[in-house]
């Protein structure tokens, strides 16, 4: 039997021809296909402003910079996502609050959120996770008439929608990545988006160690005119080479979404009779991409997440475990009180993510069916 991935990026000649235009250009670096790839995703996405990046973490960081968020200050995160999310947080020197989700979408909630709010709370982080849209006109009732930033971690989220709009077209800013794992892809890159002017400039200055004349300006320049650095920036560019791949991935995207959620349509309907297996699934707000098609292990099923896990190894088939939860991990034990994620333990130590990539045919999802069928006839 071949191996069946949890998951396969999706690439043709067409990306291949993208790179090799701009290795032909001799511009290689972050220049116009980074500005086009910005243009044409805030479009995609119906954000006003975008600022291309190297990483979704160095977006969140980025955006922890722009919103204001320092020492001294708290920012509310969900310890059930990649540990990047709060990672962001510390960067800065803040503190990260975890608060817990939803046992259904595995998202934060306006009560998970409020019960964590102080007077130090600068910001939240609303994450979109496994690509299930976050409510966030909720979270924003809550946190808005307080003064207190909202940041959509938007990793998982291209392709998504949230009552009828993609996600992060409502959040005043919002980080996205471009890494493999994700839907659409650029190697690594990622994207910030935002409503607000300010935001953007900064965001485009801080990314190239905060040059008051961008690289490409100094570039196109005969005599480049002087720069200064007027504050602490960073090195957070993307390159040509990665923006040409993500023109053409945006392009794909409609088309991508579209078959995944076919496939995920087709894991529900052959697994909702399967007793103790609960799949992901839209919430009433939105559609997601399902970037990961997660299923939850109950008691009811003759196995548990590991013993399965095992199973579907011994079929060539590789799956994953669920989302982590990032307070368990040695840089942040500690930070939550012993009890008070309940959810966010139980779907980490209970979920599996199975394989689901655009390239995926008939037989190889009926072998990742069977064996959860067959299993729970054991």
């Amino acid at each position: 039997m071949s191996r069946v991935n949890v998951m396969l990026p999706y690439l043709g000649e067409e990306e291949v021809e993208a790179v090799a235009e701009v290795l032909r250009s001799g511009w290689v670096a972050q220049g116009p296909r980074v500005a086009e790839f910005e243009r044409l995703f805030a479009a995609s996405m119906q954000a006003e402003h975008a600022v291309a990046v190297s990483s979704c973490t160095t977006g969140l960081h980025l955006a922890m910079v722009v919103v204001g968020v320092g020492a001294g200050d708290e920012v509310v995160v969900p310890s059930f996502s990649f540990i990047a999310t709060t990672n962001a947080v510390r960067y800065v020197g803040a503190t990260p609050v975890f608060a817990d989700v939803d046992v259904t979408t595995g998202n934060l909630t306006p009560e998970t959120v409020e019960a964590e709010l102080t007077d130090r709370t600068k910001a939240v982080v609303v994450v979109d996770q496994g690509g299930v849209p976050v409510d966030l006109d909720a979270i924003r009732a809550v946190c808005d008439p307080r003064g207190i930033a909202v940041i959509e971690d938007a990793a998982c989220g291209a392709g998504s929608t949230y009552r009828g709009r993609p996600v992060g077209a409502g959040a005043e800013i919002a980080a996205w990545s471009f890494h493999p794992r994700k839907i659409l892809t650029t190697g690594e890159g990622g994207m910030i988006t935002t409503s607000r002017q300010d935001w953007a400039d900064r965001a485009h200055k801080l990314r190239e160690h905060a040059m008051s004349v961008s690289a490409a300006d100094r570039h196109a320049s005969v005599l480049a005119p002087p720069e200064t650095y007027d504050e602490v920036g960073y090195n957070f560019r993307m390159t040509d080479l990665q923006a040409a791949v993500g023109i053409v991935q945006l392009g794909r995207l409609p088309e991508v979404v579209a078959r995944r959620r076919e496939l995920a349509a087709t894991y529900t309907k052959f697994l909702a009779e399967v007793p103790g297996l609960r799949t992901v699934i839209d919430p009433a707000w939105g559609e997601s991409n399902f970037q990961s098609f997660w299923v939850e292990v109950g008691d009811a099923y003759p196995l548990d997440r590991e013993g399965l896990l095992e199973r579907l190894a011994h079929a060539d088939i590789s799956a994953r475990r669920g989302i982590m939860s990032t307070h368990r991990q040695p840089p942040y034990v500690g930070v939550a009180a012993p009890g008070s994620l309940p959810v966010t333990e139980h779907l980490t130590d209970s979920t599996l993510i199975l394989p689901l990539f655009h390239q995926m045919d008939e037989t190889q999802q009926g072998r990742v069916v069977d064996v959860l069928v067959e299993a729970a006839r054991a």
